[in-house]
Order: C-alpha cells, then structure tokens, then sequence
C-alpha cells in the first residue's frame, strides 16, 4: 500500500475517531512461533501508534526477533467500526514513564486525588524505565459497513452483482 492511500485511510473521520481512542489490540508472533493478540492502551501522534510497556515485558523479545505486527482499533456497537493496521514495530527503551504513557490514561475516569496517588504508583513502579513499541503503518483499511466492507464481504457483493448483469 502507498503512503498516500494509508493517510487517505487514516484521515478518514471514522479513522479519526478511532485513533482517538485509547485501546487496540497488538497482534504478535511469540518466541515460540504461537500468535499472540494482546490489548493495550495507545497514542496517536499524526504518524505513529505508540505503546508503552515494562521492560521485562515477554513481548519485547518477540519483537525484537519479529517486529511485524497488526493492529485493530474498534467499536462495541452494531455495526462496529474496524480500523486494521499493519506495520513494523520499533523499541525505543526510555528513561522515566513516557509522555504517550501518561496521555493514554488521561481519558480514565479518575479523581484529581486519584490521579495523583495513580501517577505516584505508576512511577515507583517503572522507576527504571519503560518501552515505547511505536508503530508506523505500512498498510490500513477502516471498515464501516456502510461505505466499507471486509474484502470478502466486498468480494461476494461484486460477483452478486456480476451474476446479476450477465
């Protein structure tokens, strides 16, 4: 996919919303070759999808073995709104909690006390350090059910239509 068709996807108000939000599911291969699909909270910074994560999370080795991933943004309503992205994940080990990290959380709903005792936990318990696994899309495709559809969907739809005509 072309970089301008993945920023013509992503530009999309749909996308816009959905990148907006704070949860995706990261979709791995493990070190022992099994498929992992994990949720995880994520920023969106224009150009990159950025997760943060200890630095003795299991899925650091994974990634550095084999960094293509997947990920899938979405709704909870009928019909659900899809956003899949594909890409390449880059480590990149950081001092401290990362801003993306702490503007992830900030659509948690929190007292103005708990959010001061949750940022307190937060950075005695990452003292050292955390992760940003950042992700810039290589391939997207929002699904919407009203002006797009998954590709086999798509593709029953033509033949239908092609059965129609002949």
């Amino acid at each position: 996919m072309r970089p301008d068709e993945i920023t013509e996807v992503l530009n999309r108000p749909t996308s816009q919303e959905l990148l907006a939000r704070d949860m995706t599911r990261l979709a791995y291969v493990a070190k022992d070759g099994t498929p992992r699909n994990i949720p995880i909270i994520f920023a969106w910074n224009g150009s990159e999808i950025v997760m943060c994560t200890p630095k003795n999370a299991p899925k650091l080795k994974a990634l550095s073995a084999n960094p293509m991933v997947a990920l899938t943004i979405d709704t909870e309503v009928h019909p659900p709104k899809i956003l899949l992205i594909r890409g390449r994940a880059e480590l990149d080990y950081v001092d401290g909690i990362p801003d993306e990290y702490l503007q992830t959380t900030s659509t948690y709903q929190m007292t103005p006390e708990q959010r001061v005792a949750w940022e307190a936990e937060v950075r005695s318990l990452y003292h050292d350090g955390m992760v940003r696994i950042v992700v810039t899309p290589t391939w997207a495709k929002l699904i919407d059910f009203e002006t797009t559809l998954p590709s086999a969907v798509e593709e029953l739809l033509q033949r239908r239509e092609e059965r129609q005509h002949a």
